[in-house]
Parts: C-alpha cells; sequence; structure tokens
C-alpha cells in the first residue's frame, strides 16, 4: 500500500479523532490522522477540559489556603497570587499530555500530518475517498491521502452572540478567558452553562468580580432542578452575581471598559466590565470539509446526518463527536469514535447514550447521569426517590466539604434506577459508580446492598439507595 493510501483516514485530533485512530490500528487498519494544529488534542485538551481544569484546581487551592486553612489549625500569612506561575504549570500540563499522545500515535503506527483536512473530489468511478491537506506553512504544497473510509471528528467551536464579534479584549471565548495575563477586575458571562460558571470560578476565587447573564430562569438548565438550585446558592455564596431571565441587548467597547446592556422582567440595565465572557454554545466545525461538495448532507443545525454505524449520507464517509447529534461532550466523542471504528471492523459495538454522565466542575462539583425528575414527570413515568446530604458523611466532615448530596431516582415498579444526581465534593469522579450500576440495569436495592468502604464520601450512594425504601441509617 503506497505511503499515501490508508485503510482509515480521521481528520481531526480531538478526544473522538485521536481516540478512534488508536484503536482503529489496534485493530489492524492502517491509519492517518490530519490535525490543523501543530499537536494533537483538538479544543479540549489545547484549550478546554485540561487547561480549565488545571486553572480551577490552582484556583481552588489559592482559595483554600486564602480562606479555609485555619480551619484546620493551618496558619498562614494572606496567600499571594503568581498568575504567571499557575498559567504556566497549565502550559505544562497541556504539553506532556499532547506529548504523550503523539506518542501513542507513534507506539501504534498512525501516521500524523498537520495541516488543514478536506474532502478532496474524486475522480468519476473511483471507489476510495480523498482528503486533501493544505500545509500549515505557507508556500508548502498539499499533501493528498487516498483512503477507503474517512472519519471526520472536527469537533466544535464558540458560538458569538448575535451581532457581536470575538475581539480577545472586550468580547471573549473560552479559550481567551484561559489565558489573561492579569487577572481581570471584572468579568460578565453571557450564559449559565457549565463553561460558563467553571470559568467565572476561576476568575472570582482570585479576585474578580463575576456577573452572569442568563436568558432562562435557572442555571445549568439540563440537570436535575435540584442540583442546578444548590450549585446556584453555593456559588452566591461564593460571591457571584447572577441575572436570570435576562438578555442582552448590546456590548459597547470603550477603551478601558465594556458596557454590556441587558433586558429583564425589571426593565433595563446594564453592567460595566473589564471584559464579556461569551459562553451561550458551541457550533459545529464543519464549513473548511468542503461536505457539500462530496455530497454529505447536514442538518439544520449543521451537523452530520449519520446512521447507527456514524456513515453519513456518503458510502464510506462517516462523522463522530460535536458535528453530530447529541451533548458536546468529549468522552461521549471517544465513546463514539472507539464504537464507529469497531463497527468498521465487524464488531456489535453501541454507545450506551443513556448513561453518559455529565459533569459540571465548580466547586462543589455537579454530576449526573441518567433522566432528572422532571424529565421523569414530563413523560408520566412514575418513580420514588432517596437522598443523602454529605453533611452526614464522616468523611466528608473531616475534610470540611460537608456541601451538597447525592440524590437516586428508582423505577416505583422495577426499581431499576433510573437517574443519579449529585453536587459535592468530587462528585466527578464518584458518578462513575453511578454509570456502572445503571449500564448493567442496577437497581436501588442492588446499591443498597453493596458494600462502601468507610470512611468515604462515595457512602453517600449506599445511603441514597436505602432513602429509596426509607432506611437510610444515618439520617
Amino acid at each position: 500500500m503506497p505511503d499515501n493510501r490508508f485503510d482509515l483516514i480521521i481528520i481531526g485530533a480531538g478526544p473522538g479523532g485521536y481516540v478512534a485512530a488508536i484503536r482503529a490500528a489496534q485493530l489492524g487498519m492502517k491509519v492517518a490522522i490530519v490535525e490543523k494544529r501543530g499537536r494533537p488534542g483538538g479544543v479540549c485538551l489545547n484549550e478546554g477540559c485540561i487547561p480549565s481544569k488545571a486553572l480551577l484546581d490552582s484556583s481552588e487551592l489559592f482559595a483554600l489556603a486564602r480562606d479555609r486553612f485555619s480551619l484546620h489549625g493551618i496558619l498562614t500569612d494572606p496567600p499571594r497570587l503568581d498568575l504567571a506561575a499557575m498559567m504556566n504549570r497549565k502550559d505544562d500540563i497541556v504539553k506532556k499530555l499532547t506529548d504523550g499522545i503523539s506518542y501513542l500515535f507513534k507506539k501504534n503506527g498512525v501516521t500524523v500530518f498537520y495541516g488543514n483536512g478536506s474532502l478532496a473530489p474524486r475522480d468519476a468511478g473511483e471507489g476510495e475517498h480523498r482528503v486533501e491537506v493544505a500545509p500549515l506553512e505557507s508556500g508548502d504544497e498539499p499533501v493528498f491521502l487516498v483512503g477507503g473510509k474517512i472519519l471526520l471528528a472536527t469537533g466544535s467551536e464558540a458560538s458569538p452572540l448575535p451581532g457581536v464579534d470575538f475581539d480577545g479584549r472586550h468580547v471573549i471565548n473560552a479559550r481567551d478567558a484561559l489565558s489573561f495575563l492579569s487577572p481581570p477586575g471584572g468579568i460578565v458571562i453571557a450564559g449559565a452553562g457549565a463553561i460558563g460558571l467553571e470559568l467565572g470560578s476561576v476568575w472570582r476565587r482570585l479576585g474578580a468580580e463575576v456577573t452572569v447573564i442568563e436568558m432562562l430562569p435557572t442555571i445549568l438548565p439540563m440537570m436535575d432542578r435540584q442540583i442546578s438550585d444548590t450549585i446556584y446558592r453555593s456559588l452566591r455564596k461564593q460571591g457571584m452575581k447572577f441575572r436570570l431571565s435576562a438578555r442582552i441587548t448590546s456590548v459597547e467597547k470603550r477603551d478601558d471598559a465594556t458596557v454590556v446592556a441587558y433586558s429583564d422582567e425589571s426593565g433595563e440595565g446594564e453592567e460595566v466590565c473589564d471584559t464579556l465572557l461569551v459562553s451561550v454554545g458551541r457550533r459545529p466545525l464543519t464549513a473548511a470539509l468542503r461536505l457539500e461538495e462530496a455530497g454529505v448532507r447536514l442538518d439544520e443545525k449543521g451537523r452530520v446526518i449519520i446512521d447507527h454505524n456514524y456513515e453519513s449520507s456518503v458510502p464510506g464517509i462517516y462523522a463522530i463527536g460535536d458535528i453530530v447529534p447529541g451533548p458536546m461532550l468529549a468522552h461521549k466523542a471517544s465513546e463514539e469514535g472507539i464504537v464507529c471504528v469497531e463497527r468498521m471492523a465487524g464488531h456489535k459495538s453501541v454507545v450506551e447514550y443513556s448513561y453518559i454522565p455529565g459533569v459540571v466542575y465548580t466547586w462543589p462539583e455537579a454530576a449526573g447521569v441518567g433522566m432528572t425528575e422532571e424529565e421523569l414527570k414530563e413523560k408520566g413515568i412514575v418513580y420514588k426517590t432517596g437522598k443523602f446530604s454529605f453533611a452526614a458523611l464522616g468523611r466528608a466532615r473531616c475534610m470540611d466539604e460537608t456541601e451538597g448530596f447525592v440524590k437516586i431516582i428508582a423505577d416505583a415498579a422495577t426499581e431499576r434506577v433510573l437517574g443519579i444526581h449529585m453536587v459535592g465534593a468530587r462528585s466527578s469522579d464518584m458518578i462513575a459508580e453511578g454509570v456502572a450500576f445503571m449500564s448493567f440495569s442496577g437497581t436501588a436495592r442492588d446499591m443498597a446492598l453493596t458494600c462502601h468502604a468507610h470512611p468515604t464520601l462515595s457512602e453517600a450512594f449506599r445511603e441514597a439507595a436505602l432513602d429509596v425504601y426509607k432506611e437510610a441509617l444515618h439520617i
């Protein structure tokens, strides 16, 4: 097989594409992956999940040293912020992880092409697909790859406010908010989803005044209402301000300030800040792929229409991740990448979409999997719930992390767990237990009979399950 001919060519080396490439190579395919950045990892690793979590952890430690060390008998002078060192740590984490992916490519025999990949026209009657890789450096010639199958995994980008362009100063996106040279004095955040609240948490801990403007009457609208209400109260206690049921009407850019005008139920108002962080959602990155020329059909939201094998309207061209329907989550993209290439190899793999967890990395954290109470009521499903507070956990008391709870929702007739929702320390890690139980059709009684180590935060799962039957021991 010539050097430019592959079994599978993947465009996009984010968490969907790079995982798919490694799995396809393990399955014996000759794989090429095309990436428009100078390194792999996509938005998640380079300007999203990983750098934001690095800053979240650093800012949490800063706030802990400033506000709570004395509760543990640790007396210190007030901590001073070295933002440059914090940013260097973040960048070093990103570099080590992207270098790790490059190593995995080499280990598994995946060929990497750095450039802008797009679908190239095929000759009449030609059975294989072609991908053009436009060089990153001007003056270099494009490279053409030939493959039996193409997998599109180009991800998404931040959606702007209508009529308001990103400029990197007055109006910024999440990428910009991860790279401030000095802490802003004030930030207005458009949108009360996970990304906006997480980045708002970082800069609030580091001293910024943060105001969130949200069109809906609640934050985190996709989460169980009890969870979102608890996070709302917690963030307000931390000093974050909210204007709910409010719509931004204009943005005025001045030399040293940004004026954000809004309207809500009480009338018109404005917020003066250093910068407006727009976090109102993301949109698929498909414009540069030349999909229309290739005959690949898109839906009304610009997402690739796929079948159960992730194959598009053009045989041999597949798509996963943020450019297809479903939640725009890194782990969802990775699961789809694995399943897509395994199905290419004849396996019967599936993605269990009902059991994809969602996490918000504020502090306390929030996490959920399965159906919310609101969804169950809308569908008319009869259910029962159990709930257990972290305040009753010995380990949570020792950690001084008593805020939050675990809630389990079970079918009233079968007792099968329909949803698990939690808010509290390390919810992002603990939700995996809930995913496992639900993936194997576990019941609330199964969880109630499962021994959990003491003292741990995960004991809240068992107690919440017992509470479904009103048998909780420590309430």
